[in-house]
């Protein structure tokens, strides 16, 4: 038996234990209708007490102590609530269970914003893991060693995994299924439970605001420039020129403090900006295109399904809801 062990951390979402819960034990039954025998022990492990949820709406009742001696093949990391420093700090004290856990020979899987935690425990040092992408920049900046793949839908490491944002979890479950067993019962899982079992990038989904929580003033200004002028033709050199610094140390800076360079803001600027008004307008494409300061037809498609995995007609088709 395979054993899947959730943790019952403060400020839990309720919905990932039990989707969790539900997933592996659907296919225990799955798997007993074609004859097979059961594959997973699913418990629910935590510090000892009960855990209060949604200012005491619900209650979680672990099965176990972590601490007490008992094996575990996966350990599921669900997503947490509110502030997500104040979030990890509640729950400090499962981050050197995890990490010793892990060197023990299981594998753990975070989801979502569980990410903070598993990253607070040390083992994603140098690793990849997603994470919801409006916690993108937050996390890049308490954990710079981790690689962050805020465009995956999941990620696999080492016998870590990791989820987007919110539902990206339903992905990683099913991932995870076919890994314990075989494509055809993930694919019957996916059925059962009405998911798309092929999703691989959270990036339609984003919404690009540009970080913000640097101490850098003069990098902020030139931030809210380009936010308020994308639509006409920006340089580098001028505004290297317009902020009365040097160009090399302006593009060092900027980097260091948004974590992309001059260049991709002004993209990631202008492209949140079409995805707004394919999402909402009745223009045409080249309409938006030109209202964002593009020019050039290709020029905009490859920077548009670089930045969002969909060509603008696919975007506009997907979001944009026609009138009654």
């Amino acid at each position: 038996m395979i054993q899947i062990s959730i943790l019952a951390i403060k400020r839990a979402v309720l919905a990932a234990i039990t989707d969790t819960y539900d997933v592996f034990t659907y296919t225990n039954s799955l798997l007993k209708q074609m004859g097979k025998p059961e594959l997973f022990r699913v418990s629910l492990v935590g510090l000892g007490e009960d855990v209060q949820l949604n200012n005491g709406l619900f209650t979680i009742r672990p099965d176990g102590q972590i601490y007490k001696e008992q094996r575990h093949d996966l350990i599921v990391i669900p997503p947490m609530s509110g502030d997500m420093i104040s979030a990890t700090y509640l729950n400090k004290d499962y981050a050197g269970w995890i990490a010793n856990q892990y060197k023990n020979g299981a594998e753990v899987a975070s989801f979502c914003v569980g990410a903070f935690l598993l990253a607070f425990s040390g083992l994603l040092k140098n690793k990849q893991c997603s994470t919801h992408w409006d916690y993108a920049n937050e996390f890049r900046s308490y954990y710079p060693a981790v690689r962050l793949a805020e465009d995956k839908i999941f990620t696999v490491d080492k016998g870590l995994y990791s989820s987007g944002g919110n539902n990206a979890y339903w992905s990683l479950l099913l991932y995870l299924i076919e890994k314990f067993t075989d494509r055809q019962t993930a694919i019957q899982v996916a059925k059962h439970f009405v998911v798309d079992i092929n999703k691989v990038n959270q990036t339609p989904f984003v919404v690009f605001k540009g970080f913000k929580k640097h101490n850098d003033e003069l990098i902020k200004e030139i931030q809210a420039f380009i936010e308020q002028n994308f639509t006409d033709k920006i340089t580098v050199a001028d505004l290297a020129e317009k902020y009365h610094i040097t160009r090399r140390t302006f593009e060092r800076r900027f980097q260091k403090a948004t974590h992309l360079t001059v260049a991709e803001y002004i993209q990631r600027i202008k492209i949140e900006a079409a995805k707004k008004l394919l999402e909402t307008g009745l223009r045409s494409v080249s309409e938006v295109m030109v209202t964002v300061g593009y020019t050039d037809t290709q020029s905009f498609r490859d920077a548009f399904k670089k930045i969002t995995d969909l060509t603008p007609v696919a975007y506009r088709e997907k979001y944009n809801m026609p009138p009654a």
